[in-house]
């Protein structure tokens, strides 16, 4: 299951979406979000679901690794399709207890599972295809106008992505950890709910103690390369929006257009 997690993973590739702006993918992940939460039928759903397909099959990652970052959470969405299915208004089909099945029930049940899918396959694309530094990078250039206001904008958008970037390697940890247990005759994997949670108990102790450990050398590696946040710093490779940035947005301004005047129209 900790395999499963890949949040914060980057593959390297030199597709167009790898090199597209690390501004344009943030920005194109959040036009994406709100186009999915306006989306409320099959035909917007099957619109969104075709440019999340493109945008994979352009990125050359496998759809295989694209689902399996969705495994670690299947248990909240077949929950949330429950309690959508069971307890919302409409016509009722199937009556049963304090269960209620009804038509709108099915599809919010449907639409709520497609949406949170969707809402983590695309998501995750942006970590897929984009490095760390670069994430940074854009994250600290549209959050730039806050300086204004005294936000500590570099060190925002470093916290920001080393939290992303730490999350592959804590999830390494804990299955050496959870791997060094085993061999010792824990078991993870019997018992109740509340004997797993129990099991899980010695993992956290030298989880935690291995996290702080790596943060502290961590802060070691950056203090003797004498870090000192970002006034000052200069970069390498600066920024700079190319035509295809400018297209993909147009693109995405359509899309957003088109899921609008679908919801409008009850399309």
């Amino acid at each position: 299951m900790l395999k499963d997690i890949t949040l914060g993973q980057y593959f390297p590739g030199d597709t167009v979406v790898h090199r597209l702006d690390p501004r344009t993918k943030i920005l194109m992940v959040l036009v994406y979000i709100v186009a999915l939460f306006i989306a409320e039928s099959f035909v917007s759903y099957a619109v969104m679901m075709l440019c999340l397909g493109l945008v994979i099959g352009i990125s050359r990652i496998r759809l295989s690794t694209v689902l399996r970052g969705v495994k670690p959470i299947l248990f909240v969405i077949i929950l949330t399709a429950l309690l959508n299915l069971f307890y919302s208004e409409g016509n009722v089909l199937v009556e049963f207890w304090i269960f209620r099945i009804t038509d709108r029930g099915i599809l919010n049940a449907i639409f709520m599972a497609l949406r949170i899918i969707m809402l983590i396959m695309g998501t995750f694309m942006l970590t897929y295809t984009t490095s760390p530094i670069m994430l940074t990078y854009g994250i600290e250039k549209l959050l730039g106008p806050l300086k204004v206001f005294k936000v500590p904008v570099h060190e925002l958008a470093m916290i920001m992505s080393m939290a992303l970037r730490l999350i592959p390697t804590l999830i390494e940890e804990t299955d050496k950890i959870m791997s060094a247990q085993k061999a010792r005759g824990a078991e993870f994997d019997t018992g109740n709910i509340i004997q797993k949670a129990k099991a899980l108990l010695p993992i956290l102790v030298p989880l935690f103690i291995s996290a702080f450990r790596r943060a502290d050398e961590l802060a070691v590696a950056m203090e003797s390369r004498c870090y000192h946040g970002g006034e000052g710093r200069t970069r390498l490779n600066n920024l700079k929006m190319a035509a295809r940035d400018y297209l993909t947005f147009a693109i995405g301004a359509v899309i957003l257009a088109g899921v609008i005047v679908l919801a409008h129209f009850g399309l």
